[in-house]
């Protein structure tokens, strides 16, 4: 079991206590315990269900909780009853990483919580009485307003976990949790909505269940989604572990070119499908070093002319393996084209200018840093100064100055950090002996539990 710092076990008692705190007058306020009872048992039956999917791996955000129980129940029931919903399930969850016990405490309690604020928001914006009148859609306000505040909940609190409990700094643990918290919930929420409505219609809690039948399928739909990345995943896992074993002497310089590039188009302002892309031709840029001779990927002294030959190869060699592999997209052109230079002078094609394509260029500039500012069996590493001034001196020659500048921008912005901390393995391989001459990752001892 990873420890676990005490100043985060100090917070969380503090969450386990604001929470019990908030559950407490449920007695007093004599809700409808069985609307209370059904719903705990559907939340709990749903997070069984929906975790089931994600056996022996985390579920994505978004996924693991099922909102639309809880949000019914902020909907339908005094907030202290609200808070009691998310309880039962959240305490008798999967849990897959230590430690468990801990987890399943905060999960309840943070659950509880959001249920309690946003019933909170809900009542005091008149939501319950317009939900009941025949202006029906005036509850719509009320609704998103509770919505927000549950959303807002879950982003102060774990950001809470990510400084106590993760150490990231105060300025960074916030940081783009509102909108990944919202997403789900907003989209789940409605369904919330519409099941509180059928539940006080005429037709009765049955009828508010069919709700439950679409989310179901998009749950499933989604879950079908994450298993096809994960066997993406494996599929690069696999070529990066057979390039790590035959080039040893770059190991991890894959996982670090990938990184650079994510900077680089991030910096460029690209979509998070494009910086995925990008993510996959960084890793995967030498994977065609598979078909080089070992003997020269691991020689110690200068190549040859006929030696360099045949390692300019693979490039060819590694566009031939990923071809038939659909999901890499642009990528695969990445691997082909990345050794072609701005003034044509490059290989496989000597391409030029504007012919190279652009996550080329891109892999490019991140392969030369990581080559410059990692220790290799013929040099010694340079610094990260000093290697940004290289390629500044190169771009327009060797390098596409947009690229240059922009990896420049995101490393003046947020450092560089050589570790290697990615999920896939380590790839071997920048360029051997090429033109330019030749290092904060969240720790995981108690990341918050992915909803």
């Amino acid at each position: 079991m990873r420890s676990v710092p005490v100043r985060a076990r100090v917070y969380i008692l503090c969450v386990a206590l604001a929470g019990v705190a908030c559950t407490a007058p449920a007695a007093g306020e004599h809700p409808s315990w069985p609307a209370v009872a059904l719903l705990s048992v559907l939340y709990a039956g749903c997070e069984q269900i929906t975790r089931c999917r994600f056996v022996g791996r985390r579920a994505p955000r978004g996924l693991g909780t099922f909102f639309p129980v809880l949000l019914a129940g902020v909907f339908l029931l005094p907030p202290s009853a609200a808070a009691l919903v998310a309880v039962p399930g959240a305490l008798l969850a999967r849990v897959d990483r230590p430690p468990r016990r801990l987890r399943r405490v905060w999960r309840a309690a943070q659950l509880a919580l959001a249920a309690w604020v946003s019933a909170r928001v809900y009542a005091a914006l008149g939501g319950p009485a317009a939900g009941a009148a025949p202006d029906f859609p005036y509850v719509l306000g009320p609704a998103g307003a509770a919505v927000l505040a549950f959303s807002g909940v879950l982003t102060v609190l774990d950001g809470g976990v990510l400084l106590t409990a993760e150490r990231v700094p105060a300025r960074a643990a916030w940081r783009g949790l509102f909108p990944r918290a919202l997403a789900p919930v907003a989209v789940h929420g409605l369904a919330g909505l519409m099941m509180a409505v059928l539940w006080t219609s005429p037709y009765g809690p049955a009828a508010a269940l069919l709700v439950l039948l679409p989310m179901g399928v998009s749950c499933w739909v989604f879950a079908q989604y994450h298993r096809e990345r994960a066997a993406h995943q494996a599929t690069i896992r696999a070529l990066v572990q057979a390039v790590d074993l035959k080039d040893k002497y770059t190991r991890g310089h894959s996982e670090r070119v990938g990184r650079a590039s994510v900077m680089i188009a991030r910096e460029l302002g690209m979509d998070d499908e494009r910086v995925e892309v990008l993510r996959f031709a960084g890793i995967l840029h030498d994977v065609g070093k598979l078909g080089v001779p070992t003997r020269l990927l691991r020689k110690d002294g200068p190549l040859t002319p006929e030696e360099r030959r045949v390692i300019e190869l693979h490039p060819e060699y590694g566009h031939e393996m990923v071809r038939g592999i659909g999901f890499l997209g642009e990528a695969r052109a990445a691997i082909l084209h990345h050794h072609e230079r701005i003034d044509g002078s490059g290989y496989p094609y000597g391409l030029a200018g504007p012919q190279i394509p652009e996550c080329a260029r891109v892999v490019a500039v991140a392969d030369a840093f990581d080559a410059m500012t990692s220790t290799r069996s013929y040099r010694r590493a340079r610094p990260v100064e000093a290697a940004v001034a290289e390629l500044t001196r190169c771009a327009g020659a060797q390098f596409d100055p947009e690229m240059v500048g922009a990896l420049a921008r995101a490393l003046d912005r947020h450092g560089w950090h050589p570790e290697v901390t990615a999920d896939v393995p380590e790839q071997g391989g920048g360029g051997p002996r090429g033109p330019v001459p030749a290092a904060p990752a969240v720790p995981a001892a108690f990341r918050p539990v992915a909803r």
